[in-house]
């Protein structure tokens, strides 16, 4: 029964779903520091990515930096084995979690730091955004490569995400190829049950603003 339980969730997470644990405020007030998410694999395949998607991704260019492995033994081990089974949510150490701004092709720009940002010439209007915060906080225009997102933290103010990653390999952009799934659910704490949607849908870049 534990083998079968083990290969089940094995088979729900390689194909269906997977949690995460929120570590940081970057993406308030969408997600808070805490939060346990479920993610679809279904986005980016086999239905495609939007503007406006919440993605978990792999770190494409440490980001993260350079966690030391504090863990060893017996507890390392069955971490890892929980964690990729899917039994356990996966840490902060290898993935983030971001809103898709601009898709493979967009030209994202913001030319004034406290003004919107634009997709393709049209100013993007973000509802998810965290009071207060400056939807740009600094000037920049991206040309995303094909296969390739721009992505950006809905706390925009604390959000080390496409931004501040300009300098990087890949020029803060973010391979397809790395996204583990959409975030389309908070699952604890209890209180804060419920769904993550789009607020844009499939409308395009023109429709949001």
């Amino acid at each position: 029964m534990v083998v079968s339980a083990l290969l089940l969730s094995l088979v729900i997470k390689t194909f269906f779903f997977q949690s995460f644990y929120i570590p940081s405020p970057s993406m308030e007030p969408t997600l808070l520091e805490g939060d346990r998410i479920l993610v679809t694999k279904w986005r980016p395949d086999p239905l495609p990515l939007r503007r406006g998607d919440v993605v978990v991704f792999k770190d494409p260019a440490h980001w993260l930096g350079y966690p030391d492995a504090d863990e060893s033994g017996v507890h390392r081990v069955a971490k890892d084995v929980l964690t990729w089974t899917g039994l356990l949510p996966e840490d902060a150490g290898e993935h983030l979690v971001k809103r898709v701004v601009g898709l493979p092709g967009d030209v994202v720009e913001c030319t004034d730091p406290d003004g919107n940002v634009t997709v393709n010439g049209a100013e993007v209007l973000e509802p998810y955004t965290a009071p207060g915060s400056r939807p740009c906080g600094i000037e920049f225009r991206v040309d995303v490569p094909e296969g390739y997102l721009w992505v950006m933290g809905d706390n925009r103010d604390d959000s080390a995400d496409s931004r501040a990653h300009m300098g990087d390999p890949g020029g803060g952009t973010v391979p397809v190829a790395n996204v583990v799934g959409t975030t389309f659910a908070v699952v604890w704490p209890f209180d804060r049950f419920g769904g993550v949607g789009n607020p844009f849908g499939d409308q395009t870049a023109s429709e949001q603003g």
